[in-house]
């Protein structure tokens, strides 16, 4: 447990940014530009926290940054392990701005704070945890350098890299589930690399947000894998985030779980 938030009775906390007037002007690299509602997307985000708070997150909001598109996507902004919050440096050159918000929720939260400094880059939809595992894509935003730094601050845990193709993060394509398996899309990434890895029905499938150690929250467009990760027992939340999908973006994208 978090000793660290612990002191301050902010256990399970969830960081979270609303989604600023500029959200439909956002970056898309794989997905086919299309026009975003930004109304539909501020519903959407709000039902996105309501099914954080009733999974039993507390909700702190980032500080807005309405002046950058995708600030919305807060996990690009920090990697979280332990007491430690290491801010990124996103490879977006457009989006590093994000990233004083987070600095600012992360220190009232406690924690301990380290920095990727040029000329690494690294963005937090790269990097998952899968117990004392961690993968991180070595994408278009991710390069060698961010992976090395990661790795030093992180100590004694064990990096693995990861080649990404054919999507923004490695998040977009492999996510965990509560039990530590890996699901996810193998044409996307090197599966050398990801032991186990389990194929998800459809490619939104593949991105997984564990609310729980029996609960997890899918996105509206992967119903196929909603109704097998049911069957394997586990409790399913649905959220509708079109809107974002629109904008590469993901159910992972949307927050930074701190258990």
């Amino acid at each position: 447990m978090n000793t660290a938030l612990v002191n301050t009775g902010l256990v399970n906390t969830a960081l979270v940014r609303e989604p600023g007037p500029l959200l439909a002007e956002g970056t898309v690299t794989h997905a086919e530009r299309r026009p975003v509602d930004l109304d539909l997307a501020r519903r959407q985000h709000e039902a996105y926290v309501a099914a954080l708070r009733a999974a039993g997150w507390n909700v702190r909001a980032v500080p807005p940054a309405d002046d950058c598109p995708d600030a919305v996507f807060v996990e690009d902004t920090v990697v979280v392990g332990g007491d430690l919050a290491v801010l990124t440096r996103p490879g977006a050159e457009r989006r590093r701005a994000e990233v004083a918000g987070t600095e600012r929720a992360v220190r009232d939260l406690g924690l301990r704070v380290a920095t990727v400094e040029a000329p690494g880059t690294l963005d937090g939809g790269d990097v998952l945890q899968a117990g004392d595992t961690v993968y991180v894509g070595r994408t278009a935003r991710t390069n060698e350098e961010g992976v090395c730094r990661l790795a030093h601050l992180l100590g004694g845990r064990r990096v693995v890299p990861v080649e990404v193709t054919g999507c923004l993060h490695l998040k977009t394509a492999v996510t965990a589930l509560p039990d530590g398996t890996l699901i996810g899309v193998p044409e996307w990434v090197d599966t050398a690399a990801l032991p186990g890895l389990r194929v998800a029905p459809e490619p939104s499938g593949a991105r997984v947000v564990v609310l729980g150690p029996d609960h997890v929250l899918l996105a509206a467009s992967a119903p196929r894998t909603a109704e097998v990760l049911a069957a394997d027992g586990l409790r399913v939340t649905v959220v509708d985030i079109s809107e974002y999908e629109a904008l590469d973006g993901c159910v992972t994208c949307l927050s930074v779980l701190v258990p």
